[in-house]
């Protein structure tokens, strides 16, 4: 059995024993550091300085103290993670202990790729536009041609999806984002993007996104390459549009920012905000210590790391279909033939 099956396993035997008992993460996200060679006018966090980033040895220990915690997967995002010189004994850190994925600019995945490729699972690559747009979205001319040569090389040996920002300057494209995905033989996720005080108000039109997502919506149903769920389009419209909110359960995804502390309770509301690190806390009882429950009704941002597991049910059929058997023989495929030399 590969790593992959034994996670989902792992952490469909963990959700089915804690039913009604207390709450754990089974995701983690961690920004391995904030600096970024591209400035996009969205994101906070190139914007942030950075302190001293935790060592190899640290970054192991705090994905000890994940794993003991519960966590099933593992996802690594930045600034840029592949500045990080020792990114690929981090990564194999990683996927001895989790299902791993990464999110990257694309900048530098032409010349990297084959380095990481033996310790990811599922690979991200940003690109928010087409040609220009991406470019003047993420600050740097060139960006769009690395990130679709980073993705044309990654591909070779990995799933790799896009991820794209929904913005008020480029939702008129998203349509041509999941074509271009077609064309690369990649899915494409989208989230929508969130105020944050310290980066540039980019949120979208209210009634233009409501078309954007219904049409995106539409996409999904008729078997384009969208990640993203059918419930998951749905919630988002259903929230913001009809008053109908979806139930959010943050404490299902525990992130940690680059100096291994822990953000809480949840990515958007403190604006990534760490206070104790993880391997010197007793995770348990900081979960325990927190009011979840004057969460679930919150519904302020659309990110998918917290939207799509607070809408998963082992009892829907579809949910257990698309995102779990779907994913395992997606991933026995990809495993199935070796990669191109």
């Amino acid at each position: 059995m590969g790593l992959f099956q034994q996670v989902v396993l792992r952490s469909i035997r963990r959700q089915l024993s804690s039913l009604g008992s207390e709450k754990r993460p089974f995701i983690a996200g961690h920004k391995l550091l904030y600096t970024c060679n591209l400035r996009c006018k969205m994101c906070p966090f190139w914007r942030r300085q950075d302190e001293k980033l935790l060592s190899l040895e640290e970054e192991k220990l705090m994905l000890k103290a994940l794993a003991d915690f519960g966590v099933s997967f593992m996802g690594f995002e930045g600034g840029e993670p592949l500045l990080r010189r020792d990114i690929k004994d981090i990564l194999a850190a990683s996927h001895s202990l989790f299902h791993t994925s990464l999110v990257t600019n694309g900048w530098f995945l032409k010349e990297r790729a084959r380095d990481i490729k033996d310790y990811l699972d599922y690979l991200f690559v940003s690109i928010d536009g087409i040609g220009e747009l991406h470019d003047r979205l993420r600050g740097i001319p060139g960006s769009f041609k690395k990130a679709v040569e980073g993705i044309k090389e990654a591909t070779k040996y990995l799933p790799v999806s896009i991820s794209s920002t929904i913005t008020r300057e480029n939702m008129h494209q998203a349509e041509e984002i999941v074509e271009l995905g077609r064309s690369l033989g990649v899915s494409v996720s989208f989230q929508v993007a969130y105020d944050y005080s310290t980066a540039d108000k980019m949120s979208p039109d209210a009634q233009r996104l409501r078309g954007v997502l219904e049409r995106l919506l539409e996409m999904k149903k008729q078997g384009y390459p969208i990640v993203e769920s059918k419930e998951y389009f749905m919630s988002v419209i259903n929230s913001w549009y009809h008053n109908d909110p979806w139930e959010c359960k943050p404490w299902l995804t525990i992130n940690i920012d680059p100096q291994g502390r822990v953000v809480t309770p949840c990515y958007v509301l403190n604006e990534y905000s760490g206070t104790q690190r993880v391997w010197e806390t007793d995770l348990r009882k900081l979960w325990a210590s927190i009011d979840w429950d004057s969460y679930r009704s919150c519904n302020k941002c659309a990110l998918s790391c917290y939207l799509e597991p607070s809408l998963f049910s082992w009892r829907n059929p579809s949910m257990v279909r698309e995102r779990i058997i779907d994913n395992v023989i997606s991933y026995i495929r990809s495993r199935g033939s070796p990669a191109p030399q």
